[in-house]
């Protein structure tokens, strides 16, 4: 879709396309898209993943390009750009122009066409906000940040080269660099890692290798499977979070408690209630 085959947008950050979001898509009707305000903090869903876990086009303005504009000098530059542009859809807590300084009933005002508000959506008793997700992924608490989402939160991350120590004398691991992603909080999860077209059971690291050389690292051993060549990236899906970070006397027993840590995220994956995933993203792709 072209710009000026917009007639519906909605406006804000998006970031995590979570359950929330999906309120105001849903208001969008016909020829709708996102137009995402964009910056570079760390993200629940960067910027080439949005479009994916949305379903409808996506168009990006940088925060640091529009901070200064007024708010009628904002909606001004989105007429501009979407000369066919008949309705907006904003949230509740909605804030726009310099220093935040106009709010959706001053949108009101300024847009000539018609204008949809959205109240906040809560689930599970929660307000759902990309604020709340990140707290619950820094807390280690992934049962409550993917309910949010509404899906398994996942990563991109592009494979590196580790210490060698796993393939030699434990398991062999992918040790990934997720960047620009939110990292979950240190520790071991059952994973799902996808690899081209094929998805494996997993369990994921992450944390600084306090057993050997003490250095930070995100390291993914796929459940019973020999990969025949390296991938240069890969996808992560956090299942559960199954223990914290621990120091081992010797390989030995970190290597008994890796294979404890196995079994454990065999049966999560067995067991792994689904219901959180809404139709639409089970149906195009859990990642």
């Amino acid at each position: 879709m072209t710009k000026n085959e917009v007639r519906a947008a909605a406006i804000g950050h998006f970031d995590g396309i979570h359950k929330g979001h999906k309120e105001l898509i849903k208001k969008l009707g016909q020829n709708g898209a996102l137009i995402i305000i964009e910056s570079n903090k760390a993200n629940l869903t960067p910027k080439d993943r949005r479009e994916e876990y949305s379903g409808v086009p996506c168009f990006y303005y940088d925060l640091k390009d529009i901070k200064d504009l007024r708010g009628d000098e904002f909606i001004n530059l989105l007429k501009v750009d979407f000369v066919n542009l008949e309705k907006i859809v904003v949230g509740y807590d909605f804030k726009f122009g310099r220093d935040r300084a106009w709010d959706k009933f001053d949108l009101r005002n300024i847009f000539n066409g018609e204008v949809v508000m959205v109240d906040e959506f809560s689930f599970d008793n929660l307000g759902v906000h990309s604020s709340a997700i990140r707290r619950f992924l820094r807390d280690g608490d992934i049962y409550r940040a993917n309910r949010l989402l509404g899906r398994e939160y996942s990563v991109k991350g592009e494979v590196i080269t580790g210490q060698g120590i796993g393939k030699k004398q434990l398991f062999p691991t992918l040790n990934l660099d997720i960047t620009p992603y939110i990292i979950p909080k240190d520790g071991v999860y059952a994973t799902r890692t996808k690899i081209d077209d094929n998805t494996y059971n997993s369990i994921t690291f992450i944390g600084n290798r306090l057993s050997t050389d003490g250095v930070f690292s995100i390291e993914s051993h796929l459940l019973g499977v020999s990969l025949l060549q390296t991938p240069s990236e890969v996808r992560t899906c956090f299942v559960d979070r199954i223990r914290d970070n621990r120091k081992f006397d010797n390989l030995e027993d970190l290597k008994n408690q890796i294979q404890k840590d196995i079994k454990i995220a065999t049966n999560v994956s067995k067991v792994c209630d689904l219901s959180i995933v809404d139709e639409v993203a089970h149906s195009r792709d859990l990642f």
